[in-house]
């Protein structure tokens, strides 16, 4: 079988999911254990969901609530600086995306409203590499240093450590997803070695004077689907909420416990749109709410493109074949406001694999 060029154009099947009402729960625990057959009945939960939800909630993930705890202390105690000591690590001072995102830094350029802005902030961290890694001197690799703040006691130690933890439950999730999907349990392995995989601390600052808001212009969050092969999240309250196939909003609470898993794009073209990069958004909300997703990627150079398993014989791929690295740094740029400016001051350019103008994967959003 032929691979299409980088660039074609494919159509992409236009119904997909189903008309769920909740996102289904998982127990990943015997994803740590010997047993391959629980192991297994394990992974076809994970592609039912994957397939007809997009999402799901995962327990049994090894992570210590205290660890959460801690995670959530340090947020707080980090948009609780005044904000010009926060923009002293605005991430547009990192050639690697990394820092403080301003509320009205982001805006899903695009998708319909190019002046909306999301009401949140953020600190965007990843693999902590040195300003002398070369694919750090080389460019714009999202690959390099994390920028720390020093007025946070413990910041870099909790942060960091709790990244290191939620990175090993993606590898856990990547083997439990390849045996979902017929592969060897390690396929992903080999593209594991140094993901550009980001951690996002986002804090949606509480107004009392603002009722929960259900018009179009009143997101935490536009809908969007995430880039990555799928993500790990924990929030402290309600918002977010998932589109299904009849085009119902779906509300996506914390669950005790748990996690919240979603498939993102990468997943979805790997698999042919066997698994759903589905749309979600975050409500705009009167409380104040701390959102923690990991979006676990591969490798920048890796090559992603439909597996041979999922394409029926004689006919061509319902996705085009992109390089991961290349469609993650395409898709910021389209977001991020910063990447923009230098994109209209010649000193940034769309990789040259990306040079398409449509950014959704999966289910529309409405």
């Amino acid at each position: 079988m032929n691979a299409p060029p980088l660039n074609s154009a494919i159509p992409r099947p236009r119904v997909k999911g189903t008309a769920f009402e909740h996102i289904p729960l998982v127990d990943i625990a015997p994803l740590f254990g010997d047993d391959l057959a629980a192991r297994r009945t394990v992974a076809e939960a994970m592609a039912d969901a994957a397939s007809n939800v997009g999402f799901l909630y995962v327990t049994g993930h090894n992570i210590p609530i205290e660890m959460i705890r801690r995670l959530e202390a340090q947020a707080a105690a980090f948009f609780a600086l005044p904000v010009s000591v926060k923009e002293a690590y605005y991430i547009g001072r990192s050639r690697a995306h990394r820092g403080y995102v301003p509320v009205g830094e982001e805006r899903f350029y695009g998708q319909g409203d190019d002046s909306k802005i999301d009401k949140k902030e953020a600190y965007d961290l990843s693999i902590d590499l040195p300003a002398d890694d070369p694919d750090n001197i080389r460019g714009y690799r999202m690959l390099g240093p994390n920028q720390w703040p020093q007025e946070v006691p413990g910041f870099r130690d909790e942060i960091y450590g709790y990244y290191q933890a939620a990175i090993e439950l993606g590898r856990v999730l990547f083997r439990g997803f390849a045996l979902s999907l017929g592969l060897a349990e390690d396929y992903f392995d080999a593209d594991l070695k140094r993901p550009p995989s980001q951690l996002r601390l986002v804090h949606y600052p509480a107004d009392p004077k603002r009722v929960e808001n259900t018009t179009r212009s009143g997101w935490g969050i536009g809908a969007h689907t995430d880039y990555e092969c799928f993500t790990v999240l924990h929030a402290t309250t309600p918002g977010l909420e998932v589109l299904n196939a009849d085009g119902k909003w779906i509300d996506a609470p914390p669950v005790p416990g748990a996690f919240v898993i979603n498939i993102g794009d990468m997943l979805e073209a790997m698999t042919n749109g066997r698994f759903i990069a589905t749309s979600h958004r975050v409500r705009d909300v009167p409380e104040e709410r701390y959102s923690f997703p990991l979006f676990c990627a591969l490798d920048f150079d890796t090559v992603v493109e439909p597996l041979p398993q999922f394409v029926t014989d004689g006919e061509r791929p319902s996705y085009r074949r992109y390089i991961a690295g290349d469609h993650l740094v395409a898709e910021t740029m389209r977001t991020f406001t910063y990447l923009r400016r230098l994109q209209e001051a010649g000193t940034l350019a769309f990789p040259e694999s990306e040079t398409r103008t449509d950014a959704s994967f999966g289910r529309k959003h409405g």
